[in-house]
């Protein structure tokens, strides 16, 4: 079982990431979009939409720092292991909480404004649920575990496991002993990529791009109507 999950799954998972991003993008261009829904409801997207993107951000860097880098770099470079804690809590704090705003301002919006709850996929709402349950399990073990409990020092562990992944020796026996959260998210990161190729995620990978080519698109609010000139 160990090995099923610590060594077959996630390579299935990268192989579904990179397999379903060829043929999205083979038999459905046209939907390589981020399916925008602003002309239908603005007002919490604004607010909601910034929160989301800019704590994704952080959490995604936090995480690449925290899996790819060695503890023994850091410690190399004069960063002293409480420091980093310290950094690493106080930074995954305040992004994970942005995060969590922003991603429950974004999933309210789906039920408040009726135009957006329409056009509302399927694909959608799993995609919603798989990141909500993501943040959570990555919230608990950052503020739960590593802030109020009695900590887990990851980057021994679970960070040594990844980086084996793409050294193409994973060690299973890495991850038994990490706490349940631990391993739960751990999972659920594999398993979000291989749902990512299907859902509207595919476009940060062009999006950044195609902004520098891409013709301008003007909004214009609609003129008052006015009667016939005299």
């Amino acid at each position: 079982m160990n090995t099923l999950l610590w060594v077959v799954l996630p390579y299935a998972c990268l192989a579904v990431f990179v397999a379903g991003h060829v043929w999205r993008w083979r038999h459905d261009q046209f939907g390589w979009t981020t399916h925008t829904s602003q002309l239908l409801e603005n007002r919490l997207l604004r607010l909601g939409s910034p929160l989301f993107h800019l704590g994704a951000f952080g959490v995604i860097a936090g995480h690449a720092m925290g899996l790819l880098v060695p503890a023994s770099l850091t410690a190399a470079v004069g960063i002293s292991e409480h420091t980093y804690h310290l950094v690493s809590v106080t930074g995954g704090t305040i992004t994970g909480v942005m995060l969590v705003a922003g991603l429950a301002l974004l999933i309210a919006r789906r039920f408040v404004s009726g135009r957006v709850r329409r056009v509302t996929t399927t694909m959608d709402k799993i995609l919603y649920a798989a990141l909500a349950a993501m943040v959570v399990l990555g919230m608990s073990g950052t503020v739960v575990i590593n802030l109020f409990g009695e900590g887990y020092d990851y980057r021994e562990t679970l960070a040594v496991w990844f980086r084996q992944i793409f050294y193409l020796q994973p060690d299973p026996s890495l991850m038994t002993g990490a706490p349940l959260v631990f391993q739960l998210h751990a999972l659920g990161g594999f398993l979000f990529l291989a749902l990512w190729p299907f859902t509207r995620l595919v476009h940060v990978w062009s999006a950044p791009l195609a902004y520098l080519w891409r013709p301008y698109v003007v909004y214009r609010r609609p003129l008052k109507s006015v009667g016939p000139r005299a």
